[in-house]
């Protein structure tokens, strides 16, 4: 679906003022799911190792225990997200995510002869791989939890067998490692990102350099703001 760079910005919504030479990235409860579900991501993944792991399931025992909470940590993931659509700021983002750009195309373009460049890369408030990045994990994260739910409940769906279920579980386990340290590697080459998610601004330098239309939106709804105060 085609946007315009800020196309799902509300209409009479303000960011909070700016700090000296940075924009707000995320606000506070943005940046709250972001984190609980990090961390919930990383139990199931870590309780999923101990469980399947043999030289691990060995070190941790407690077998029981490991199933119950990976169980509970996969069946509580989506709270985050529901809890975070009485934000509206969250609801914002999600609609940006949902939505692909002309220059996000570019972006992509870009991504595979390995451009660096701003010019190269036009992005809004997210780029085209996270935007994708975020449609995958949702849709994953569904997956796993209809899966789960099979191997949790065998007789939900009596069609489906059980095994068939632990290998798109097991399957998909791996693909969301690989993913998600890809994931936190590129968070750790960009102190800036990290910075942004761990205290809701980022500077304006650096979205200019990255998300360069987002800025420039920014930019346009100030003035517009400035106008219509006046």
């Amino acid at each position: 679906m085609r946007s315009t760079a800020g196309s799902t910005t509300p209409t009479g919504a303000m960011q909070q003022p700016e700090r000296s030479g940075r924009m707000r990235r995320f606000s506070p409860a943005e940046r709250m799911v972001h984190r609980a579900t990090g961390w919930l991501m990383l139990i199931c993944l870590v309780t999923a190792a101990c469980l399947y792991l043999g030289p691990l399931a060995q070190l941790v025992g407690r077998r029981h225990l490991m199933a119950t909470v990976h169980e509970w940590s996969g069946i509580c993931l989506p709270i985050p997200f529901l809890l975070g659509l009485f934000s509206r700021d969250f609801r914002a983002d999600l609609s940006r995510l949902n939505r692909f750009a002309v220059y996000d195309r570019r972006w992509l373009r870009a991504a595979r002869r390995r451009l660096t460049s701003p010019e190269a890369r036009p992005a809004g408030k997210f780029n085209a791989g996270q935007k994708l990045f975020a449609g995958w994990i949702a849709g994953v994260v569904l997956v796993m939890m209809f899966t789960g739910l099979l191997m949790w409940f065998m007789d939900l769906l009596p069609f489906i067998s059980r095994t068939s279920a632990i290998f798109i579980h097991d399957c998909l386990a791996w693909a969301i490692t690989i993913v998600l340290i890809g994931h936190m590697r590129k968070a750790y080459q960009d102190p800036e990102a990290r910075l942004g998610m761990r205290t809701g601004y980022v500077s304006r330098s650096w979205a200019a350099r990255h998300h360069s239309k987002w800025v420039r939106h920014d930019d346009a709804d100030t003035a517009a703001h400035e106008r219509d105060s006046g």
